[in-house]
């Protein structure tokens, strides 16, 4: 079994490697890059391989070559997306497209004044929604809520070559509990609080429910957090498509009761398949996630 240890996949080569190609030879030509980076995964990444044929296989029913293929497809689109953030980050922005799906539910949700709930997942690059907002006077601080283990050394070489800082906080969750402080005075400033919702680690609580017909565990803290605090919830996700250009969903929890922490997650999950199914190469969980490989 191997369960999510808190740690991404890239290294501050790759990411100094992406830049520099971003530099001195495009967007463009650096996804050609990615066809030798991509086939090196496909080839050497042997237990990534496993969890993903799993993953095609037993859950979106794709034959053993149509499996393969999309392999090999999802580690070349990772690498986009990480180009992509690298070269929005390093003042490159204007190179891409953005469409809106839903954005009317994120300014109705600021506009009760009290701010919000927004949920998002691994799949897709939420970590460029901020330069969404900026097209449409988004002003608004997001802090994500995170216990994210990532080698600060990759962070820190990111702000580095970042042309305008990140309007994003980072509120890491603390065994004693006073990350919920942060939560409420971030609130009660009517700034929206994110979190991601489909990685748990061992020995954090869980919940379960179903995803792609099979049950798996999935992060208790979101949803029993944003089950309590009375605010919107949202789900919210930003999606690659063709010739750089960015597709963000924005969708409001239905139907969902205050401190029903697991019909929240329902409705997550819900919300989750039907982009996992739109967009299958754009889930990045490199893992057992469903805890059903030997």
């Amino acid at each position: 079994m191997n369960k999510w240890k808190g740690k991404s996949k890239g290294t501050i080569l790759g990411y100094k490697i992406f830049v520099w190609c971003i530099r001195n030879i495009g967007i463009r030509s650096s996804y050609i890059v990615l066809y030798f980076v991509a086939f090196y995964y496909f080839l050497f990444e042997k237990k990534s391989n496993k969890y993903y044929k799993y993953y095609f296989q037993k859950r979106l029913n794709y034959g053993y070559w149509k499996s393969k293929i999309s392999i090999y497809k999802s580690y070349f689109t990772f690498g986009t997306v990480l180009i992509d953030k690298t070269a929005i980050s390093a003042g490159l922005r204007d190179k891409y497209t953005y469409e809106f799906d839903g954005i009317e539910n994120l300014r109705n949700l600021l506009a009760e004044k009290k701010g919000g709930v927004l949920i998002s997942a691994h799949i897709g690059n939420f970590e460029i929604a901020e330069h969404f907002f900026a097209d449409i006077d988004f002003e608004c601080q997001i802090n994500l809520v995170t216990t994210d283990q990532e080698v600060t050394v990759i962070k820190e070489y990111l702000e580095s070559v970042t042309v305008k800082k990140s309007n994003i906080k980072f509120i890491y969750v603390k065994e004693d509990m006073s990350h919920i402080f942060e939560i409420n005075e971030a609130l009660s400033k009517n700034e929206l609080i994110c979190f991601t919702g489909d990685r748990y680690f061992e020995g954090s609580k869980y919940l379960e429910g179903d995803l792609l017909e099979k049950s798996a565990k999935f992060p208790a803290g979101p949803f029993l957090i944003a089950s309590r605090l009375g605010v919107p919830v949202v789900y919210v996700y930003v999606m690659k498509e063709k010739n750089l250009h960015y597709h963000l969903f924005a969708r409001v929890a239905q139907n969902v009761k205050k401190r029903d922490a697991q019909g929240l997650l329902n409705s997550y999950t819900q919300n989750l398949e039907s982009m996992i199914k739109k967009y299958p190469l754009q889930w990045f969980n490199y893992f057992d996630f469903w805890d059903d490989i030997d």
